[in-house]
Protein backbone atom coordinates (compact mmCIF):
# COMPACT_ATOMS: atom_id res chain seq x y z
CA UNK A 1 0.00 0.00 0.00
CA UNK A 2 1.35 3.46 -0.89
CA UNK A 3 2.13 5.71 2.04
CA UNK A 4 0.29 9.00 2.57
CA UNK A 5 3.42 10.90 1.56
CA UNK A 6 3.67 8.97 -1.74
CA UNK A 7 0.07 9.84 -2.55
CA UNK A 8 0.79 13.54 -2.33
CA UNK A 9 1.02 15.67 -5.44
CA UNK A 10 4.39 17.07 -4.34
CA UNK A 11 7.28 15.46 -2.47
CA UNK A 12 7.28 16.87 1.05
CA UNK A 13 9.58 15.72 3.84
CA UNK A 14 9.88 16.30 7.57
CA UNK A 15 13.02 18.30 6.81
CA UNK A 16 11.02 20.55 4.45
CA UNK A 17 8.50 21.18 7.23
CA UNK A 18 11.30 22.12 9.64
CA UNK A 19 12.72 24.66 7.16
CA UNK A 20 9.25 26.18 6.73
CA UNK A 21 8.65 26.26 10.47
CA UNK A 22 11.96 27.98 11.23
CA UNK A 23 11.54 30.53 8.44
CA UNK A 24 7.98 31.43 9.47
CA UNK A 25 9.11 31.90 13.06
CA UNK A 26 12.04 34.07 12.00
CA UNK A 27 10.05 36.29 9.64
CA UNK A 28 6.63 36.44 11.32
CA UNK A 29 7.13 35.11 14.85
CA UNK A 30 4.51 32.41 14.28
CA UNK A 31 5.34 29.22 16.14
CA UNK A 32 3.95 26.18 14.28
CA UNK A 33 3.35 22.99 16.21
CA UNK A 34 4.14 19.51 14.86
CA UNK A 35 0.43 19.05 14.18
CA UNK A 36 0.54 21.75 11.47
CA UNK A 37 2.60 19.69 9.02
CA UNK A 38 -0.39 18.84 6.80
CA UNK A 39 -1.71 22.40 6.97
CA UNK A 40 1.66 23.70 5.71
CA UNK A 41 1.53 21.24 2.82
CA UNK A 42 -1.99 22.19 1.74
CA UNK A 43 -1.35 25.94 2.00
CA UNK A 44 2.00 25.95 0.18
CA UNK A 45 0.99 23.42 -2.46
CA UNK A 46 -0.98 26.27 -4.06
CA UNK A 47 2.24 28.26 -4.44
CA UNK A 48 4.03 25.28 -6.03
CA UNK A 49 1.24 24.96 -8.59
CA UNK A 50 1.27 28.69 -9.31
CA UNK A 51 5.05 28.65 -9.83
CA UNK A 52 5.07 25.30 -11.67
CA UNK A 53 7.57 23.78 -9.25
CA UNK A 54 7.95 20.00 -8.90
CA UNK A 55 8.49 19.61 -5.14
CA UNK A 56 8.91 21.44 -1.83
CA UNK A 57 12.68 21.35 -2.03
CA UNK A 58 12.49 23.33 -5.27
CA UNK A 59 10.04 25.77 -3.70
CA UNK A 60 12.28 26.40 -0.69
CA UNK A 61 15.22 27.05 -3.03
CA UNK A 62 13.05 29.43 -5.05
CA UNK A 63 11.98 31.18 -1.87
CA UNK A 64 15.59 31.63 -0.82
CA UNK A 65 16.44 33.25 -4.17
CA UNK A 66 13.35 35.43 -4.68
CA UNK A 67 12.66 37.94 -1.91
CA UNK A 68 9.27 38.87 -3.38
CA UNK A 69 8.00 35.33 -2.74
CA UNK A 70 8.37 35.81 1.02
CA UNK A 71 5.19 37.88 1.15
CA UNK A 72 3.27 35.13 -0.66
CA UNK A 73 4.79 32.55 1.70
CA UNK A 74 3.63 34.47 4.78
CA UNK A 75 0.21 35.19 3.26
CA UNK A 76 -0.30 31.48 2.54
CA UNK A 77 0.49 30.39 6.09
CA UNK A 78 -1.37 33.12 7.97
CA UNK A 79 -4.65 32.01 9.53
CA UNK A 80 -7.46 34.52 8.96
CA UNK A 81 -10.48 33.39 10.99
CA UNK A 82 -12.79 36.35 11.56
CA UNK A 83 -16.42 37.47 11.60
CA UNK A 84 -18.49 40.57 12.21
CA UNK A 85 -18.91 41.32 15.94
CA UNK A 86 -17.00 38.22 16.98
CA UNK A 87 -16.81 38.11 20.81
CA UNK A 88 -19.60 40.71 21.06
CA UNK A 89 -18.91 41.71 24.68
CA UNK A 90 -15.84 43.61 23.47
CA UNK A 91 -18.01 45.90 21.36
CA UNK A 92 -20.21 46.63 24.37
CA UNK A 93 -17.03 47.71 26.18
CA UNK A 94 -15.99 49.79 23.19
CA UNK A 95 -19.38 51.54 23.13
CA UNK A 96 -19.18 52.40 26.84
CA UNK A 97 -15.63 53.68 26.41
CA UNK A 98 -16.80 55.89 23.54
CA UNK A 99 -19.46 57.41 25.78
CA UNK A 100 -16.73 58.38 28.23
CA UNK A 101 -14.68 59.94 25.44
CA UNK A 102 -17.72 61.91 24.26
CA UNK A 103 -18.18 63.36 27.74
CA UNK A 104 -14.52 64.38 27.80
CA UNK A 105 -14.79 65.80 24.26
CA UNK A 106 -11.73 63.83 23.20
CA UNK A 107 -11.10 62.39 19.74
CA UNK A 108 -10.55 58.65 19.76
CA UNK A 109 -7.86 56.45 18.21
CA UNK A 110 -8.20 52.69 17.83
CA UNK A 111 -5.73 50.14 16.51
CA UNK A 112 -7.04 46.82 15.23
CA UNK A 113 -3.81 44.80 15.07
CA UNK A 114 -5.17 41.78 13.19
CA UNK A 115 -7.62 43.21 10.68
CA UNK A 116 -7.77 40.13 8.44
CA UNK A 117 -10.47 40.64 5.79
CA UNK A 118 -11.95 43.64 7.59
CA UNK A 119 -14.86 42.30 9.62
CA UNK A 120 -13.30 43.34 12.93
CA UNK A 121 -12.36 46.94 12.03
CA UNK A 122 -15.74 47.46 10.36
CA UNK A 123 -17.43 46.15 13.50
CA UNK A 124 -15.41 48.71 15.46
CA UNK A 125 -16.44 51.45 13.01
CA UNK A 126 -20.12 50.50 13.21
CA UNK A 127 -20.01 50.51 17.00
CA UNK A 128 -18.43 53.96 17.11
CA UNK A 129 -20.78 55.40 14.48
CA UNK A 130 -23.68 54.20 16.63
CA UNK A 131 -22.13 55.48 19.86
CA UNK A 132 -21.55 58.95 18.42
CA UNK A 133 -24.77 58.98 16.40
CA UNK A 134 -22.79 60.02 13.33
CA UNK A 135 -21.21 58.61 10.19
CA UNK A 136 -18.32 60.99 10.83
CA UNK A 137 -17.42 60.46 14.49
CA UNK A 138 -14.16 61.98 15.80
CA UNK A 139 -12.31 58.68 15.57
CA UNK A 140 -9.32 57.23 13.74
CA UNK A 141 -9.12 53.48 13.20
CA UNK A 142 -5.87 51.85 12.09
CA UNK A 143 -6.46 48.33 10.76
CA UNK A 144 -3.28 46.34 10.23
CA UNK A 145 -2.31 42.83 9.26
CA UNK A 146 0.76 40.99 8.00
CA UNK A 147 -1.20 39.48 5.09
CA UNK A 148 -1.39 41.89 2.15
CA UNK A 149 -4.10 39.86 0.40
CA UNK A 150 -6.64 40.11 3.21
CA UNK A 151 -5.87 43.82 3.63
CA UNK A 152 -6.82 44.43 0.02
CA UNK A 153 -10.06 42.53 0.55
CA UNK A 154 -10.78 44.44 3.74
CA UNK A 155 -10.17 47.84 2.17
CA UNK A 156 -12.69 47.03 -0.58
CA UNK A 157 -15.34 46.18 2.00
CA UNK A 158 -17.26 43.78 -0.24
CA UNK A 159 -18.75 40.65 1.38
CA UNK A 160 -21.10 37.85 0.47
CA UNK A 161 -24.53 38.15 2.06
CA UNK A 162 -23.84 34.95 3.97
CA UNK A 163 -21.03 36.68 5.87
CA UNK A 164 -23.51 39.34 7.00
CA UNK A 165 -26.04 36.88 8.42
CA UNK A 166 -25.07 37.57 12.04
CA UNK A 167 -25.77 41.29 11.65
CA UNK A 168 -29.12 42.81 12.55
CA UNK A 169 -31.37 43.97 9.71
CA UNK A 170 -30.96 47.53 10.97
CA UNK A 171 -27.17 47.38 10.71
CA UNK A 172 -27.32 45.82 7.25
CA UNK A 173 -29.56 48.64 6.04
CA UNK A 174 -27.57 51.36 7.76
CA UNK A 175 -24.01 50.33 6.90
CA UNK A 176 -24.16 48.26 3.67
CA UNK A 177 -25.26 48.66 0.07
CA UNK A 178 -26.69 45.53 -1.52
CA UNK A 179 -25.19 44.55 -4.85
CA UNK A 180 -27.21 44.22 -8.04
CA UNK A 181 -26.68 42.49 -11.35
CA UNK A 182 -23.16 41.04 -11.47
CA UNK A 183 -22.79 41.87 -7.77
CA UNK A 184 -25.97 40.10 -6.68
CA UNK A 185 -25.43 38.09 -3.51
CA UNK A 186 -22.90 40.62 -2.23
CA UNK A 187 -22.95 43.80 -0.15
CA UNK A 188 -20.50 46.68 0.17
CA UNK A 189 -19.70 48.70 3.28
CA UNK A 190 -20.83 52.30 2.79
CA UNK A 191 -18.06 54.77 1.93
CA UNK A 192 -18.56 56.82 5.11
CA UNK A 193 -17.64 53.79 7.21
CA UNK A 194 -14.71 52.81 4.98
CA UNK A 195 -13.36 56.35 5.30
CA UNK A 196 -12.95 55.87 9.06
CA UNK A 197 -10.42 53.08 8.58
CA UNK A 198 -6.81 53.20 7.44
CA UNK A 199 -5.77 49.72 6.28
CA UNK A 200 -2.01 49.20 6.36
CA UNK A 201 0.44 46.30 6.42
CA UNK A 202 2.27 45.77 9.69
CA UNK A 203 4.46 42.82 10.62
CA UNK A 204 4.45 42.76 14.40
CA UNK A 205 8.00 41.36 14.37
CA UNK A 206 9.41 44.34 12.47
CA UNK A 207 11.85 46.47 14.45
CA UNK A 208 9.68 49.54 13.86
CA UNK A 209 5.98 50.01 13.22
CA UNK A 210 4.50 52.83 11.17
CA UNK A 211 2.26 53.79 14.07
CA UNK A 212 2.18 56.86 16.29
CA UNK A 213 1.57 56.45 20.05
CA UNK A 214 -1.61 57.70 21.64
CA UNK A 215 -4.12 54.92 21.01
CA UNK A 216 -7.14 54.79 23.29
CA UNK A 217 -7.93 51.14 22.53
CA UNK A 218 -5.88 48.36 20.97
CA UNK A 219 -7.72 45.32 19.66
CA UNK A 220 -5.20 42.49 19.41
CA UNK A 221 -7.46 39.46 19.55
CA UNK A 222 -6.40 35.86 18.94
CA UNK A 223 -3.00 36.94 17.65
CA UNK A 224 -0.70 36.29 20.58
CA UNK A 225 -1.63 32.59 20.60
CA UNK A 226 0.59 32.12 17.54
CA UNK A 227 3.70 33.43 19.34
CA UNK A 228 5.82 31.88 22.07
CA UNK A 229 5.77 33.44 25.56
CA UNK A 230 8.95 35.46 25.07
CA UNK A 231 7.64 37.02 21.86
CA UNK A 232 4.25 37.65 23.45
CA UNK A 233 5.81 39.66 26.28
CA UNK A 234 8.00 41.69 23.92
CA UNK A 235 5.06 42.56 21.68
CA UNK A 236 2.78 43.35 24.60
CA UNK A 237 5.40 45.71 26.07
CA UNK A 238 5.73 47.51 22.72
CA UNK A 239 1.97 47.80 22.32
CA UNK A 240 1.47 49.19 25.80
CA UNK A 241 3.92 51.98 24.97
CA UNK A 242 1.53 53.01 22.17
CA UNK A 243 -1.53 52.90 24.45
CA UNK A 244 -2.65 55.97 26.40
CA UNK A 245 -2.36 55.72 30.18
CA UNK A 246 -6.15 55.32 30.52
CA UNK A 247 -6.51 53.13 27.44
CA UNK A 248 -7.76 49.57 26.99
CA UNK A 249 -6.05 46.52 25.52
CA UNK A 250 -8.53 43.96 24.17
CA UNK A 251 -7.31 40.35 23.89
CA UNK A 252 -8.90 37.23 22.43
CA UNK A 253 -10.98 34.69 24.34
CA UNK A 254 -8.15 32.14 24.46
CA UNK A 255 -5.41 34.57 25.50
CA UNK A 256 -4.19 35.32 29.01
CA UNK A 257 -1.37 37.47 30.35
CA UNK A 258 -0.94 36.12 33.87
CA UNK A 259 2.83 36.26 33.39
CA UNK A 260 2.69 39.94 32.40
CA UNK A 261 1.38 41.48 35.62
CA UNK A 262 4.12 44.11 35.40
CA UNK A 263 2.63 45.30 32.10
CA UNK A 264 -1.14 44.85 32.27
CA UNK A 265 -3.98 44.25 34.68
CA UNK A 266 -7.15 42.37 33.84
CA UNK A 267 -10.25 44.51 34.50
CA UNK A 268 -12.91 42.59 32.59
CA UNK A 269 -13.42 39.68 30.23
CA UNK A 270 -10.10 39.61 28.29
CA UNK A 271 -9.85 43.39 28.76
CA UNK A 272 -6.69 44.94 30.19
CA UNK A 273 -5.28 48.29 31.30
CA UNK A 274 -1.77 49.50 32.12
CA UNK A 275 -0.68 47.76 35.32
CA UNK A 276 0.79 50.97 36.75
CA UNK A 277 -2.42 52.92 36.17
CA UNK A 278 -5.03 50.32 37.07
CA UNK A 279 -7.76 51.39 39.46
CA UNK A 280 -9.87 49.07 41.50
CA UNK A 281 -13.09 50.67 40.23
CA UNK A 282 -12.17 50.24 36.56
CA UNK A 283 -14.15 47.00 36.37
CA UNK A 284 -17.33 48.73 37.43
CA UNK A 285 -16.74 51.54 34.92
CA UNK A 286 -16.89 49.03 32.08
Amino acid sequence: MASASNEREFQYSAADFEVVRKLLYKKAGINLSDSKKQLVYSRLARRLRALHLPDFGSYLSYLDQHDNELEEFINALTTNLTAFFREPHHFDILSKFAERMKQQRRPMRVWCAAASTGEEPYSIAMTLAEAYGSYEPPVEIIASDIDSNVLREGSLGVYSLQRLEALSLERKKQFFQRGKGANAGKAKVISALRNLIDFRQVNLLDATWDLKPGFDIIFCRNVMIYFDKETQLKLLARMMKLLNSDGLYIAGHSESFTSANHLVKLIGKTTYVHAANAKQDSVNEL
